[in-house]
């Protein structure tokens, strides 16, 4: 049957993680409904100088602060509505505007949560307890995250949240490598305070005997570049320096399009995700290394634990650059270890792959319309 989907999210030539997530499940989503229908309302930080939607896109609206009537008129055209939610995306008071819009909708509304914090601050627990007491039907992408929801907020109905997992790519054919190759690491994603890129650094001294090449690979994220600049990676490549291995480490800072960032992650022996924070329930980072079946070493936050339980991934505790160093070692060096990752990676892909992903939110925005006609009638 053909649909409107409508979605309200920061978009693509916004450069973030938000933004690529929306514009994959959209693409999938239709693929997965054909015949059917995307039209996106653009969240923006501020207002555009050029209010005109190009032509050739599925931005039909903009979002500025404070634009709500519009959004909700341009959202209640479609037959569903996708509404991502993420911390700093929304203006007003911890970005109670999305509020307004959720209010104004009178089409089924899948939510789609990004972060649960465990101690958010009363304001942010208001909000996301409107948000979700709005929504027909609440997304999680782990079920860390559900229970943190169920256990911590003021959740109505339990069996209205459902976990489907960030979305995606096929793993591509593995990269060709020469003998002579240096073993590569590979950490990617915007760049910023709290993404524990010097842990990674400071482990990489004692690794020098097997002259690893890590790579830094992703932007700054826009909020920190606009409020600090590169201040960040500068202090990185100092760090490097200071420590000796500035030969071991490479800044790719560039923005890298779906299939050059597929390349890169080919061409990586481990993925390395160093980050400090205990709260992060979803990394899209993390389900692209699995789908591509690469080994992984990350930081004890609670998507990684999720999703590394079975062995597809070596866990770190927070901050330890000796325990990074030997999963890093282990990894790189331990006969068997790395190709047994990448076997069990392979037991996730098919559910981790964005046409089995979109199928989900396809299947759940029919049960809500279903609903909604039993309703009505």
């Amino acid at each position: 049957m053909f649909r409107t989907y409508g979605f309200l999210s920061t978009y693509p030539p916004t450069q973030c993680g938000l933004a690529t997530f929306t514009a994959a499940l959209l693409r999938h989503l239709i693929a997965a409904a054909p015949g059917s229908e995307g039209r996106v309302v653009r969240v923006l930080a501020e207002p555009d100088p050029d209010p005109d939607v190009a032509g050739g896109t599925p931005v039909v609206c903009r979002m500025a602060p404070g634009a709500i009537e519009d959004a909700a008129s341009s959202l209640n055209d479609c037959d569903v509505v996708v509404v991502q939610h993420e911390y700093g995306i929304y203006a007003g008071r911890d970005g109670d505007d999305v509020l307004g819009v959720l209010a104004r909708l009178r089409v089924p509304v899948i939510v789609v949560l990004h972060t649960v914090l465990t101690a958010p601050t009363p304001g942010q627990r208001q909000v996301l307890d409107e948000v979700v007491g709005n929504a027909d039907a609440v997304v999680t992408m782990s079920e860390a995250a559900r229970q943190r929801l169920v256990a911590g907020y003021a959740v109505a109905r339990p069996d209205g949240i459902v976990v489907i997992p960030h979305g995606a790519l096929p793993a591509a054919r593995p990269a060709r490598r020469s003998p002579t190759d240096r073993p590569t690491i590979l950490t990617w994603g915007l760049l910023g305070p709290g993404k524990g890129i010097e842990w990674a650094i400071s482990a990489l001294g004692a690794l020098r005997d097997l002259e690893p090449r890590y790579l830094v690979a992703g932007r700054t994220h826009p909020k920190v570049l606009a409020h600090e600049g590169e201040v960040y990676r500068e202090k990185l490549r100092d760090h490097a320096t200071a420590l000796g291995v500035a030969d071991l480490v490479e800044f790719d800072p560039g923005y890298h399009e779906v299939d050059a960032l597929a390349e890169l992650v080919d061409r990586a022996d481990v993925v390395l995700l160093p980050y400090d924070s205990s709260e992060q329930v979803t990394s899209g980072v993390l389900v692209e290394a699995l789908a591509a079946r690469k080994p992984v070493v990350a930081t004890e936050f609670p998507h990684a634990v999720e999703l590394l339980a079975d062995g597809a991934g070596l866990l770190v505790p927070h901050r330890d650059q000796a325990a990074m160093t030997a999963a890093l070692r282990r990894v790189l060096t331990e006969p068997g270890l790395a190709a047994g990752m990448s076997d069990r990676s392979a037991r996730l892909a098919s559910a981790l792959g964005w046409s089995a992903v979109a199928r989900r939110y396809r299947d759940l925005a029919e049960d809500l319309l279903t609903a909604r006609v039993a309703v009505t009638t």
